[in-house]
């Protein structure tokens, strides 16, 4: 047992497999009290079990941890008030939550369903809200804490992911926004993009050229969880963690402009100013989609 997070109480959601459960693990093991929350469901977000909580609380007990399973769902105003209620009740506070629970309901855009969009998104952003809504709360009143909401590269767009991408860069806002509104009171709030082999990752139809293990991530979100990340004033940000590679997103920020000459913009005006002035920011998933298409029609396995 290390002593990285000695003294702190973490929750941690989706904590029944993959990252989840590395995270939870990875946590006690460092000294954390941990609230492990899984309503331990399939990929699609079917058949939940209970059982699956309680497996890694029994983990972290035999390796000498202090652990509590939770098996709401967070997507529930309810569940995320149960995960972050368990936490205060059983330890008296709450000192980090790490929301990593989601589900995956693939189709294109144009034939995706409510019954495929509406899961997804509950999952991902509603359930990072309901645990941060509950949080925030608390760790306004101690005046510390950190709020980590997990997000994926897929934010930059997805070809069969919509519902998932639009949920991943509502989290990044969320994260940012928190960030801001909790930054007087002590509360820190960022995002990791992680790119590990899991349950998730397993049906990615292309080769990953950068991929670790749910090991490498949980390691990353100690790190964020400690009083290193807050002495280093880390708060409002993306990370990427595959592997060995550690990567910060840029925050987002307008690249040119243009101003009309007579104070107003007509449409005649904006197709002659644009393109020379203004233009676009290249989409680089747009590029490396018509590379894949390419190695696909070759019958290759497209690089991602």
């Amino acid at each position: 047992m290390g002593n990285f997070l000695a003294g702190r109480v973490v929750a941690v959601t989706g904590a029944g497999r993959g990252i989840g459960r590395a995270v939870a693990l990875a946590a006690a093991a460092e000294g954390a009290k941990v609230v492990v929350n899984d309503h331990g469901v399939s990929v699609d977000g079917g058949s939940p079990t209970s059982e699956v909580a309680e497996a890694v609380v029994k983990e972290i007990e035999a390796a000498g941890g202090d652990a509590v399973a939770v098996a709401d769902d967070i997507s529930t105003m309810a569940g995320g008030l149960r995960v972050v209620d368990t936490a205060v009740s059983s330890y008296g506070r709450l000192d980090g939550v790490v929301c990593v629970a989601g589900i995956l309901r693939e189709r294109m855009l144009f034939n995706m369903t409510e019954q495929e969009w509406d899961p997804v998104v509950a999952t991902h952003l509603k359930g990072t809200f309901t645990v941060f809504r509950a949080a925030s709360a608390v760790m306004r009143a101690q005046r510390s804490g950190t709020l980590i909401g997990f997000t994926s590269g897929n934010h930059q767009g997805s070809v069969a992911q919509a519902n998932y991408s639009a949920a991943k860069g509502g989290i990044i806002s969320l994260v940012r926004s928190a960030a801001l509104g909790l930054h007087k009171y002590g509360v820190t709030a960022n995002a990791v993009a992680p790119v590990a082999r899991t349950r998730m990752s397993a049906g990615v139809p292309t080769e990953l050229a950068e991929i670790g293990e749910p090991e490498d991530v949980a390691a990353f979100v100690v790190y964020l969880l400690s009083d290193a990340a807050r002495d280093a004033e880390v708060t409002g940000q993306v990370y990427t963690v595959a592997g060995p590679k550690i990567a910060v997103w840029a925050q987002p920020r307008e690249l040119r402009a243009a101003y009309a000459a007579e104070g107003s913009w007509t449409p005649e005006a904006i197709a002659q100013a644009l393109p020379g002035s203004v233009g676009v920011d290249p989409m680089p998933m747009l590029a490396r989609l018509t590379a894949m298409e390419a190695a696909a029609r070759a019958g290759e396995r497209p690089n991602a």
